[in-house]
């Protein structure tokens, strides 16, 4: 006779882990990681959290509610402002995952709960049965920087969810491979529709009937700029077009901008578009087509990336150079049409979910990466993350901080003879301007 198994499954109050709570028939978690009332005065977090007790009852498994307020304010909202000082665009959903969800929920479940396992309701796989999740043992880490070398341990891959639409490996990017073995997606078969058609089949209508969450959780439907200006101060600066540096009009904060987004200039009829940022005098440079050389570029480089597998594909450390495919949006389609998005919120993607921008790897000694692209890629941002693809496998991701020059400086750099290959790129390639 099996031993009963002990799963642990995070609720969000909405369908998706619901249905993944239903699946499994196990208790439920939800944790509430912001406090604050939204501008109608309405504590969203305390309906989503009715709406997960509610969950729990109509499955009848245990409920429990715990508060990461603080952790999340030091671990995800503390970097979301230092990323915006930096005048970087940062993204706090992956954040959130690797410290709140796949850090401070895994650890309470496993050691609080007695949980043989963990589960959450995105849409992902890995490579592992859900048996084979129960026969993992959890291995405190050594102090320091290196795992034992001697440990046999065959990592765990990181898949892309059946429904490539709603996959969301994107997310999980930066999880650490001791949760990624102990944790279950019950979802990640299955797609949107079906898991729907569960739902109504099952008494789920109030999560069935909510409006998916876009954007960042903690900003919800109020104004960025309003917002971001409650924790930063203005910094007012100029709008100037990048190809004349004519002064168009003017802004109270470089870092409300970020690449590719629409700027609102007051008094001109036509779109423009941010194409760089210049820190030293807080000014914004604007492209008037959204499809202008200066948003393409091919080159960047990341921070250290976190690999899921915790070190690098042996091809790439063999080689020091590796084809693969990145993205650096969740659900980016490429070309113009899919950047008409919002600052903070993550873009409605206007055509269906494309595949990953093909690209070569160059890995640097100290663990940051050069991410070349085959073709020039719009609006790259400083303080996404590049998440690097083999197939179906997410290999893991690393924040952008530097930028290469863009289509239309090489360009101008081309009309006046300037030589190419100069900088601190891979190999020859082109240097790369000031970090953001």
């Amino acid at each position: 006779m099996l031993a009963a198994r002990h799963v642990v499954c995070a609720l969000s109050g909405g369908v998706d882990s619901a249905v993944a709570a239903l699946l499994l028939r196990r208790r439920g978690v939800f944790m509430k990681n912001w406090d604050l009332l939204d501008e109608h005065g309405v504590c969203t977090a305390d309906k989503d959290c009715d709406d997960a007790y509610r969950v729990c009852q109509i499955l009848d498994i245990p409920f429990h509610q715990v508060s990461y307020v603080k952790e999340y304010w030091n671990d995800v909202f503390s970097d979301f402002l230092n990323e915006y000082e930096k005048g970087r665009t940062p993204n706090p959903d992956i954040v959130c995952n690797k410290h709140i969800k796949f850090r401070c929920f895994f650890h309470y479940a496993v050691d609080n709960l007695g949980a043989d396992a963990v589960a959450t309701g995105h849409y992902a796989r890995t490579s592992l049965e859900d048996e084979e999740v129960f026969q993992q043992k959890y291995i405190k880490k050594p102090e320091g920087l290196f795992r034992n070398r001697f440990e046999v341990r065959n990592a765990v891959k990181l898949l892309q969810a059946a429904d490539s639409f709603k996959d969301q490996t994107f997310f999980l990017s930066q999880v650490s491979q001791d949760a990624l073995r102990r944790t279950l997606f019950p979802l990640g078969g299955l797609t949107k529709d079906f898991v729907k058609k569960i739902a109504a089949e099952n008494r789920l209508h109030h999560v069935l009937q909510k409006k998916e969450s876009m954007g960042i959780c903690f900003i919800g439907k109020r104004n960025f700029e309003s917002f971001i200006l409650q924790y930063l101060q203005p910094r007012p600066g100029k709008f100037i077009s990048i190809e004349d540096s004519k002064v168009l009009g003017t802004h109270k904060g470089w870092f409300l901008y970020t690449l590719g987004q629409r700027a609102s200039i007051g008094g001109l009829r036509e779109p423009w578009y941010v194409v760089e940022k210049d820190s030293a005098k807080g000014d914004v440079f604007v492209a008037p087509q959204t499809d202008h050389p200066a948003l393409y570029r091919d080159l960047l480089r990341t921070s250290r990336v976190h690999w899921i597998a915790e070190e690098p594909p042996a091809a790439l450390v063999r080689d020091k150079m590796m084809e693969c495919h990145f993205r650096f949006r969740h659900q980016m389609a490429l070309g113009p049409e899919a950047d008409h998005m919002e600052q903070g919120q993550h873009p409605a993607p206007r055509t269906p979910l494309s595949h990953p921008v093909p690209c070569v790897l160059t890995l640097n000694q100290d663990g940051t990466v050069w991410v070349t692209a085959v073709k020039a890629v719009r609006a790259l941002t400083p303080g996404q993350f590049a998440v690097f693809y083999k197939g179906d496998e997410c290999l893991g991701s690393g924040k952008i901080l530097r930028l290469g020059p863009s289509a239309y400086t090489l360009q101008k750099g081309k009309s006046r003879g300037a030589p190419e290959g100069s900088g601190d790129g891979p190999g020859s390639g082109p240097g790369l301007g000031p970090t953001l």
